[in-house]
């Protein structure tokens, strides 16, 4: 990789940058040498190479100490500049952009969903034995809607082992708690609890690493100890509970009650 010369890097080192600081954004990692490349473990685990690290820090966008590697406050702005106008063609370029429709504040909205962002639009891609989706377009949506949630209630710093929404109680006169949560941040929380519910113990861990903290089914698989190819079976079994439970088919339609009888069968009065 090299760097152009008015001073900005080529578009391989920048697409590094960019999946290097969204990845620190979610967390700082352990970082190792690994063979010429480096190593980064923490939600998630990537390679990059060194030329990366190194054009990250003459940036000011990453930290290093003692083995560990964190995102600065540079990072923020450098996110930010990519998604103005003059970054859509580099997104377009290095994703995969494809029409959708989704919920927005209520109403269906035609939106552009890039596949390559998260862990859920790399399941999104897969396909089954007869070519079709892996994941069904409800099943997608409803990863991304839970995801919303997640983001709006303000969870991802104080989530629980037991993926329960707790609000800070702090003593009477002191700042915080549930009285400096904005009503859209508990409303979120609400509904992110009531998805948890829906999809129930079992299957709700899984959604929310893949879906919430971006992990990828290997990282899942190996946390968990779980079978090779095992999660993108649970995933696709939590995000079907879930999608039933943002839209809950109807109900069946009521049986009429019927008499059998023989040819010349004739009621008693």
């Amino acid at each position: 990789m090299t760097e152009k010369t008015d001073g900005k890097p080529d578009p391989a080192l920048r697409k590094h940058l960019l999946r290097l600081v969204r990845q620190l954004a979610r967390g700082e990692c352990h970082i190792e040498a690994a063979g010429g490349e480096v190593r980064l473990t923490g939600t998630d685990e990537r390679r990059y190479p060194e030329a990366v690290i190194a054009k990250a820090r003459s940036l000011g966008l990453v930290h290093l100490a003692e083995g560990r590697i964190a995102a600065s406050r540079e990072a923020s702005a450098f996110l930010r500049r990519a998604l103005v106008a003059g970054e859509e063609t580099f997104v377009e370029q290095h994703g995969e952009i494809v029409a959708a429709t989704a919920e927005v504040e209520g109403t269906r909205q035609a939106v552009r969903r890039n596949l390559q962002e998260s862990p859920l639009g790399a399941v999104a891609r897969l396909k089954d034995r007869d070519g079709k989706a892996f994941l069904p377009e409800e099943a997608v949506e409803a990863g991304e809607r839970l995801l919303a949630d997640f983001t709006r209630g303000q969870l991802q710093p104080r989530v629980t082992a037991s993926w329960e929404p707790r609000l800070s109680s702090r003593a009477k006169g002191h700042a915080g708690g549930q009285t400096d949560i904005a009503d859209s941040a508990l409303a979120a929380r609400n509904r992110f609890s009531k998805a948890m519910d829906a999809m129930g113990p079992e299957l709700s861990g899984v959604a929310v690493d893949v879906c919430c903290f971006l992990k990828g089914l290997e990282t899942v698989e190996r946390e968990r100890q779980w079978p090779v190819r095992s999660a993108k079976l649970m995933l696709r079994a939590a995000l079907l509970a879930l999608a039933r439970h943002y839209a809950p088919p109807p109900p069946p339609a009521r049986r009429r009650s019927h008499h059998w009888g023989a040819e010349d069968y004739r009621p008693v009065l």
